[in-house]
């Protein structure tokens, strides 16, 4: 979801990161609202969560197969990855769109060049934009994080880093960027992020999660120190999948040497059949309500679930469910 306007849109990016940052606009007015992408539909979903009646609206964007979104409400911006285009795409018109119930959502003339492909998350910090590229025979089996800077005429590619992991969900929280590796139990830190050269890069530090099957979906609260994660365990299982949370996420990872394991005894954990989860591809967070929002990719054709945080692991329900096809991203804008 993407789009170009002018000085005022690009100042208004000034701080947020990936999945459901915290600090990206500067208005005043309250605001709690979800955007979700699809990789089957060609569409995406919208819903104010502070609304009374929180309808959900969908809008058609270009191309079938999108993964990561983010969304400024200040510029009135859609930011998708696109993977049927090869390319970041910005959309606007989605206030338009709700108040006038139309699908009428307009893409920018301000893409970015195709430079990836296989596209799994973005992350926003500041004008900068990271993108996830996971690998594929199309793109000779390399895993990449591009970054671009978002200008008044559209996205710069500035840095390329190649990685030795396989990758999927990323946040990016200042300087520092977490990402997952993926077919793995291991989560991984890049401190000052955005000053490494481009070309290969290694994470400051690679930690493993015991008990995790296979991470995808991440995100951080920097507000409460909370650091969550999805399990997809079997791709092919759509029963298996969970949610790992660490409180006091800095003093856990500052304790926890390189290469380590951070102890199961320092997760709550949410998995089992009454869960419904069972491949949760991303993951979104309220600090102030303490609420999790989670794409569901297997169960039902897929789902956005809504979890309370745990306080205990166990096999918890979700509080709330919908259906939405191919759900592939969701990101949470609160202000």
């Amino acid at each position: 979801m993407k789009k170009m306007l002018a000085l005022g849109t690009l100042l208004s990016l000034i701080a947020v990161s990936c999945t459901d940052d915290d600090s990206m606009s500067s208005q005043s007015n309250p605001e709690l609202k979800l955007v979700t992408s699809s990789n089957t539909t060609g569409k995406i979903s919208f819903v104010d969560l502070l609304s009374t009646n929180s309808s959900i609206f969908s809008f058609s964007v270009n191309g079938t197969d999108n993964d990561g979104i983010y969304y400024n409400s200040f510029s009135d911006e859609v930011i998708l990855a696109s993977r049927t285009n090869n390319r970041l795409e910005t959309y606007s018109g989605l206030k338009n769109g709700v108040e006038t119930n139309t699908d009428n959502l307009m893409l920018s003339n301000f893409s970015s060049n195709m430079d990836f492909t296989n596209a799994r998350e973005i992350a926003i910090s500041g004008d900068k934009i990271i993108v996830t590229q996971d690998q594929a025979t199309i793109n000779n089996d390399t895993n990449k994080f591009l970054v671009y800077q978002k200008t008044t005429s559209g996205y710069n590619l500035i840095n390329e880093y190649t990685l030795d992991f396989k990758i999927w969900g990323i946040h990016a929280e200042g300087t520092t960027l977490y990402a997952v590796a993926d077919l793995t139990s291991d989560i991984l830190v890049f401190e000052n992020f955005f000053s490494l050269a481009s070309g290969t890069i290694m994470p400051t530090k690679r930690v493993t999660i015991e008990g995790l099957t296979r991470t995808h979906g991440i995100t951080y609260s920097a507000n409460d120190d909370v650091m969550i994660l999805t399990d997809v365990a079997s791709a092919a299982d759509a029963t298996d999948g969970g949610l790992i949370v660490i409180n006091n996420f800095t003093t856990v990872l500052n304790s926890t040497s390189n290469m380590g394991t951070i102890a199961m005894s320092n997760q709550k954990r949410i998995y089992g059949a009454s869960s419904t989860l069972g491949n949760p591809v991303d993951v979104a967070y309220d600090y102030v309500t303490n609420v999790i929002y989670v794409a569901e990719r297997a169960n039902g054709g897929g789902k956005v679930l809504t979890f309370n945080i745990p306080t205990a692991s166990g096999d918890v329900a979700p509080v709330d469910s919908r259906a939405e096809a191919g759900v592939a991203a969701v990101y949470l804008l609160r202000k």
